[in-house]
């Protein structure tokens, strides 16, 4: 579901080399995600190597993550841990979701409707446990550090932010802002010309970005308040939020009433919401302190046996990225042996 706070804030677009230099902790699961609904065949399919092994989030990946660090842009992947008891219902929500979404793909697919299909295919992604691994590894051979949270993986990837481990989070959702992120990051991993749905037509999606103090600012609200403003609208925790209340009403009613507790027109919606748990859980989330984040050189060969010999992938492909990667590599080493 995702919080929708994108009608309350003003964000700036950045470019890949605004970023260059700077470490972006790099919300996991939602990323992979994105590339296990996008990366699928015209049917709606998604990849798969000659073992019948799904390949998609290993594709997206490779080569969007080769992209980013040959635009010297340093990365460390965060990876969700056990998920709050809060969060049950909206787990249960998104597998019915899935489990239609499956019906109404095969449905599709027998009825030679490959445009519906390829979009009730996009709406079956699962991440196993054994593909969570397969992306581990990659990023190991990539250099990319694995953070594990303990809980949620946004929560932490702003705790990095909060301590100078990180520039920014990076993820489709906004939930890192409520956790206190001092920048999101929205697009970084999927930039680039996006198909517009039942059109034929593209449009660019370009990365941008959200600062949390100048959203505080514009908002004129304090953390606690967008929290409960984020409460209202609907978060993870209490999907689909108070009924009626969109992301200017919930603003508007914050504004007049300072807290949840003191808007009396919603008493009794709101006694069906564990509101001051969900408040709780964003202001003092279940965080392992001092990551232990080391960036290391890229093992080629080990990507390549990985991708190639393992999963299928094109050697030509494969190779393709890794020397463009090495190229921007060895310019940078070059350009800093110039200064000694």
């Amino acid at each position: 579901m995702g919080l929708d706070l994108k009608p309350l804030l003003l964000s700036t677009h950045v470019k890949l080399h605004d970023l260059s230099g700077k470490i972006i902790a790099v919300d996991a699961y939602n990323t992979i995600y994105q590339f296990l609904a996008t990366i699928r065949g015209s049917t709606g399919e998604p990849l798969t190597n000659f073992k019948g092994e799904i390949t998609s989030h290993l594709s997206g990946l490779f080569y969007r993550n080769v992209n980013l660090l040959a635009d010297n842009v340093k990365l460390v992947y965060v990876f969700d841990g056990k998920p709050s008891y809060l969060k049950f219902h909206e787990i249960e929500r998104r597998k019915q979701m899935k489990e239609v979404a499956m019906e109404k793909y095969e449905v599709a697919l027998r009825e030679q409707r490959f445009d519906d299909a390829k979009k009730f295919g996009q709406a079956t992604s699962i991440l196993t446990n054994n593909m969570v691994e397969e992306c581990k590894i990659l990023l190991s051979y990539l250099g990319i550090p694995v953070v594990q949270a303990l809980s949620e993986g946004e929560a932490t990837a702003a705790y990095l932010t909060n301590t100078n481990h990180a520039y920014a989070c990076a993820s489709q959702d906004y939930d890192s802002i409520l956790f206190g992120a001092k920048r999101l990051v929205r697009n970084l991993t999927i930039s680039g010309k996006r198909k517009v749905p039942n059109k034929n037509s593209y449009i660019d999606i370009i990365p941008e970005m959200f600062s949390f103090q100048e959203i505080l600012s514009q908002t004129k609200l304090t953390r606690a308040q967008l929290i409960d403003v984020g409460i209202l609208i609907g978060t993870d925790f209490n999907p689909g939020g108070i009924h009626g209340v969109g992301p200017k009403t919930a603003l508007k009613l914050i504004h007049k009433y300072s807290k949840l507790e003191e808007i009396k027109d919603i008493d009794e919606k709101l006694s069906n919401v564990p509101y001051k748990e969900i408040r709780d859980l964003f202001l003092n989330p279940d965080i392992a302190t001092n990551p232990d984040i080391e960036f290391k050189l890229v093992e080629y060969d080990k990507v390549r046996t990985f991708l190639c010999d393992r999963m299928n992938f094109s050697v030509d492909r494969v190779n393709g990225a890794l020397d463009k990667l090495k190229g921007s590599i060895d310019i940078r080493s070059q350009s800093l042996d110039q200064w000694f």
